[in-house]
């Protein structure tokens, strides 16, 4: 079989090379779409492919994604981004794979790695990703009566280790993003609400929060929503209102958030206001509620580092 790698790049000269290098040995062909790159990527792309393309960003990643797979001629797509790469010993767990792999598997998944470096979103160093994805789907009717296609995908779990390496933290990029969509009116899936809500909450910056802060807000009053996703609403809420030093805000939404069933963010929000006003024993009140008595829904650290290396500091000063 035939492996087609896709990628999608903006100045990307910092790990560009080191990702391309270890994709030769598994490639057939390497697509690169360039996004708006003015640094020398496209020239350290040029020196594994000839198939290098131009796409105007238009703060779509799925649109660019697209174009990059309407490119590709080979019998599956490996989508990688430029951050990572493969060692010897998954490039030769590749190459196993594509020797042996049966034409009936439309996804392989790899497992994902380095994730809780480099103030990432993530809450986990590892994990299963859908990578390898079978170019052209065949259909089929199952069922002896009632027929119907069949529309789950045949996926294989591999063994492969792809290494994370950001040479930066994108989050100010992907805020970008999602602030114009909320400009703009547009409705942010469940999906992309959580995401926006890890990014917003571990690497955002004040202005971020103002910007954010009543799309939260409505979200807080919504009918019908989840309590863990009301709980991640009330903390977004919660700490724009911290920074902006609005006090009757700030416990409006702690009070609503801890009668809720409360969180390790919530907590630690509560134990730094607190901390910051001196009053320690109240700190080290909230720090040990955010390490023993709740759970932590954005960042796993808040359920245990943070609150941990809080109350050793503070415990000696009540």
């Amino acid at each position: 079989m035939k492996i087609s790698v896709c990628m999608i790049v903006k100045n990307e000269e910092g790990c560009l090379d080191r990702c391309l290098k270890s994709l030769v040995p598994i490639a057939d062909e390497i697509i690169v779409v360039d996004t708006g790159s003015t640094d020398s990527t496209k020239e350290i792309a040029g020196k594994y492919t000839d198939r290098i393309y131009d796409f105007k960003w238009n703060s779509n990643f799925s649109d660019a994604r697209n174009y990059s797979f309407s490119l590709a001629t080979g019998d599956y797509i490996y989508c990688a981004d430029a951050d990572e790469e493969l060692d010897d010993e998954n490039i030769r767990r590749f190459l196993d794979l594509k020797a042996t792999l049966l034409p009936e598997i439309e996804i392989v998944q790899m497992y994902y790695c380095n994730q809780m470096e480099n103030n990432t979103i993530y809450n986990f160093d590892r994990e299963l990703r859908p990578k390898l994805y079978k170019r052209l789907r065949e259909f089929t009717w199952i069922e002896p009566v009632h027929e119907q296609v069949n529309l789950n995908p045949v996926i294989y779990d591999s063994d492969i280790e792809i290494i994370h390496r950001p040479a930066s933290v994108h989050a100010g990029r992907d805020l970008k993003i999602f602030e114009g969509m909320l400009e703009r009116g547009e409705e942010l899936s469940k999906r992309l609400t959580d995401i926006y809500v890890k990014e917003l909450y571990i690497a955002g910056e004040p202005e971020n929060f103002a910007k954010a802060e009543p799309y939260f807000e409505a979200l807080c009053d919504k009918e019908g929503i989840e309590e863990d996703d009301m709980l991640c609403a009330i903390t977004i809420c919660l700490k724009a209102a911290k920074l902006t030093g609005n006090t009757e805000k700030m416990f409006k939404y702690a009070l609503r958030g801890v009668a809720t069933k409360g969180s390790s963010e919530l907590c630690c929000e509560l134990g730094e206001y607190f901390s910051d006003k001196k009053m320690f024993e109240e700190a080290c009140m909230w720090y040990y509620n955010a390490a023993y008595e709740t759970a932590p829904l954005i960042d796993i650290k808040c359920g245990s580092d943070i609150p941990l290396a809080a109350l050793e500091k503070y415990q000696g000063k009540q």
